[in-house]
């Protein structure tokens, strides 16, 4: 387990994350389609956050894009870096996931995102965030539609229709089970939405989420109940 501090420099207010985001949002790119899903590894990342002892835990599970077995897996404790606003939470997730990422003994490959990329309302999420400080392949697929609106896909897993804004098309809502509420995707960086959607449904051959956020969600749930417990005062 990696332990982080807030990096120098780290936005400290509203006005300062809002300006970082404005900063790096021209550096997305958006015309790569990215590694073709079943190849190569694809990495899950997720936190968790104790307020009360202001703590945050970020887990990294590298997967076999073919078999899904875990090939490696990092955390990362530290302080929560930014207080909670909505559209910035970036800022209180970034340093101890980078820091989870960085531990890896082997390329990540694509990086799957529990939030959003361009689904946000400043076209700038977590996904998008992590995968320009990163240049990693990025997707975000998130448990609900945030701001936006769509039209309920079909029944049958691999449906999906459009997740909008206005008559902006930021994402999918995509059905990765039959008749089970769909999920979220959006591009974060370097990889297409029709891809993002391909990854999607290849790491989701049981459950509704992706077995990346999954294996990742339990264990940044752990590393974050371990490192409470050593922070806990001794009778």
């Amino acid at each position: 387990m990696t332990t982080v501090g807030v990096p120098a420099g780290w936005p400290a207010t509203e006005e300062e994350a809002r300006a970082e985001q404005d900063r790096l949002r021209g550096q997305v790119v958006l015309d790569e389609p990215g590694p073709p899903p079943g190849t190569g590894r694809v990495t899950g990342v997720d936190v968790a956050y104790d307020d009360d002892r202001d703590l945050v835990a970020a887990a990294a599970v590298v997967l076999d894009a073919a078999t899904l077995e875990v090939v490696a897996q990092t955390t990362a404790v530290g302080r929560i870096s930014f207080p909670y606003v909505p559209g910035l939470l970036a800022f209180r997730e970034i340093p101890t996931v980078r820091a989870a990422l960085d531990a890896l003994p082997c390329p990540p490959g694509v990086v799957v995102c529990d939030g959003y990329g361009l689904a946000h309302p400043r076209r700038f999420g977590l996904a998008s965030h992590l995968g320009v400080l990163t240049g990693l392949p990025t997707i975000g697929v998130a448990k609900n539609p945030f701001t936006f609106t769509y039209d309920d896909p079909g029944p049958r897993r691999g449906s999906a229709a459009a997740l909008v804004a206005g008559t902006e098309q930021v994402g999918s809502a995509l059905r990765t089970r039959d008749g089970v509420k769909p999920v979220f995707v959006s591009v974060g960086h370097r990889v297409s939405l029709d891809n993002a959607l391909a990854h999607t449904l290849a790491l989701t051959p049981l459950y509704r989420l992706p077995e990346t956020t999954r294996r990742a969600d339990a264990l940044c749930r752990r590393a974050l109940q371990e490192a409470a417990m050593r922070q806990a005062p001794t009778s």
